[in-house]
C-alpha cells in the first residue's frame, strides 16, 4: 500500500478494477471511516479497514470487506449510462 494519504475527491475503485464508481466525500480518521459517494446510489460509510491501497489519487477497496448493500450499489453504479 502506498503512503499517500486519502483526501476528499479521490476516485474510488474496487481492488483490481479499472472503472471508478465513486469518490471520497469525507474522511473521519478518528473513527477510522470514510464516506464515499457511489454514482447513482448516494453516500456510504466505509471502514478504513476496507481500503486495500491508495495511490495516484485513487482509493482501492477490498470487496470482501464491504457490506452487501454497498457491493450491490457498486455493481449498478453505471446503470444510467447504458440506458
Amino acid at each position: 500500500m502506498s503512503n499517500e494519504a486519502i483526501q476528499v475527491g479521490f476516485q474510488v475503485f474496487l481492488k483490481g478494477g479499472t472503472e471508478e464508481f465513486g469518490a471520497v466525500r469525507e474522511l473521519f480518521a478518528a473513527r477510522a471511516e470514510l464516506v464515499i459517494y457511489v454514482e447513482n446510489h448516494g453516500e456510504f460509510v466505509v471502514p478504513l479497514s476496507a481500503v486495500d491501497s491508495v495511490h495516484s489519487h485513487k482509493v482501492m477497496l477490498n470487496p470482501a470487506r464491504l457490506d452487501k448493500k454497498l457491493r450491490t450499489a457498486i455493481g449498478h453504479a453505471h446503470d444510467a449510462e447504458t440506458e
